[in-house]
């Protein structure tokens, strides 16, 4: 199966683009993708900076899309994302991904 990394869709002015990033997810699953990397390209290390407070945000959005692609479905999609920082962080960030249904993390 394709798990394809899932770009982050941004407006102009660099701010994240709910309808485009929602847009994207669904394309993936009605394209046939097996599941979804979410946060795991290095250009999106960026979004898990408190400042930028992203990262949360693209996670519960694509976790959302896949639920409702789950429902319609007859495989369920395998959900992936990026883990990184010091161990602190990358256990916190685990966490959250746990808590948003994903099953697996790519650690960087």
């Amino acid at each position: 199966m394709a798990i394809p990394a899932n770009p982050l869709a941004l407006t102009a002015e660099r701010k994240l683009d709910e309808r485009r990033q929602h847009a994207l997810c669904r394309y993936y699953a009605a394209a046939g993708a097996g599941g979804l990397a979410v946060g795991v390209h290095t250009t999106q290390f960026q979004i898990r900076d408190p400042k930028i407070g992203l990262f949360h945000p693209v996670l519960e959005l694509a976790s959302e899309e896949i639920s409702s692609a789950d429902a319609k479905g007859d495989v369920p999609l395998v959900r992936v994302t990026g883990i990184c920082g010091n161990t602190t962080q990358a256990v916190g960030e685990a966490q959250m991904a746990r808590e948003l249904g994903y099953q697996a993390g790519l650690l960087s």
